[in-house]
C-alpha cells in the first residue's frame, strides 16, 4: 500500500495517475483533515459495476449456482435460438 501526504501528492499528481492506472493498485493519501484514495477509472468503474451488480437480488446466488453445473449440463447458445 502506497502512503503519501497530501503535498507529497500535490507535487507528484501526474505520476501518481500514471502509477494507479500501470499498477492498478490504490494510492492512499493523507492530509491533516481528511484522507483520499486514487483509484484508475477502469479500477473504479468496474467496482461499481460490482456493487450494482451485488444489488440485484439473487443474482449473486444464481451466478454461482449455475458455476457449479458442469459444463456438460448447460444448454448451448445453438440450443436457445432454435
Amino acid at each position: 500500500m502506497t502512503i503519501y501526504t497530501t503535498t507529497e501528492a500535490r507535487s507528484k499528481l501526474f505520476q501518481l495517475v500514471d502509477e494507479t492506472n500501470k499498477t492498478h493498485q490504490p494510492i492512499y493519501i493523507k492530509g491533516k483533515r481528511s484522507n483520499a484514495v486514487i483509484l484508475s477509472e477502469e479500477d473504479y468503474e468496474s467496482m461499481q459495476e460490482t456493487l450494482y451488480l451485488y444489488s440485484i437480488p439473487g443474482l449473486v446466488e444464481s451466478i454461482l449456482k449455475a458455476s457449479a453445473e458442469p459444463i456438460e449440463e448447460c444448454v448451448s447458445h445453438d440450443e436457445v435460438w432454435k
